[in-house]
């Protein structure tokens, strides 16, 4: 009763100020979550910042809908998977994804280069100012396999200003691109600045701040 309340409430004061909204950041509650993302998309078309944390697999068609009814004024768009398939995600998002973007995060799981070649193959379009990877792996390798992939469809086409790229392990250092001198130097030639991921990553609450 609680939810369904909530649900209303932010219902009236979305079909009254949505069009105001610029900055959505949504998380994993399950039919929360699915109803929050209907009404943004039907009542908030002038969205900027997008973060979507969590993404579960029923709501992966309603976000490529969303994504796509936002395209025109999406700027910044971050996503953190939950139990859905890598494969979902670049699949699809490049297809949907606007001709530039100052920000774009994707932070998901045992990435498999297929996959991700698809996802570089469909957004050659996309111009992105600053591009973030975290690849989420179950075991150590300082290997960042997806870099030739990076090297072939990003950097050679220097679609990219700011890049940053990580293998996350649970419990174990993490793998950063930056780390890699003549990898960083490689980039460097083709006008492609590569920083450290905690550095160049930023969220919706930290975004707003730094515009206050």
């Amino acid at each position: 009763m609680l939810m369904a309340l909530q649900i209303d409430l932010l219902q009236s004061l979305l079909q009254k100020y949505g069009n105001y909204l610029e900055n959505f950041k949504c998380g994993s509650y399950g039919f929360v979550q699915q109803r929050h993302l209907e009404l943004i998309m039907k009542y908030c078309k002038n969205i900027k910042f997008l973060d979507l944390c969590g993404i579960e697999r029923h709501i992966t068609s309603l976000i490529f809908d969303l994504i796509e009814n936002i395209n025109q004024n999406l700027n910044y768009l971050s996503i953190n998977v939950g139990d859905c398939q890598n494969e979902l995600i670049l699949r699809n998002l490049g297809l949907i994804l606007p001709s530039k973007l100052e920000y774009l995060s994707l932070a998901l799981r045992m990435i498999n280069t297929n996959d991700f070649e698809v996802f570089l193959k469909d957004s050659q379009d996309t111009f992105f100012k600053k591009l973030l990877i975290n690849n989420l792996i179950g075991g150590y390798s300082d290997d960042i396999d997806i870099l030739p992939y990076i090297k072939e469809y990003i950097m050679k086409k220097k679609r990219v200003q700011y890049l940053a790229i990580k293998n996350t392990l649970y419990n174990r250092v993490d793998v950063d691109l930056s780390n890699f001198k003549d990898e960083v130097n490689e980039f460097k030639l083709h006008n492609i600045k590569v920083l450290k991921y905690d550095n160049l990553s930023t969220d919706i609450y930290r975004f707003v701040n730094e515009i206050d």
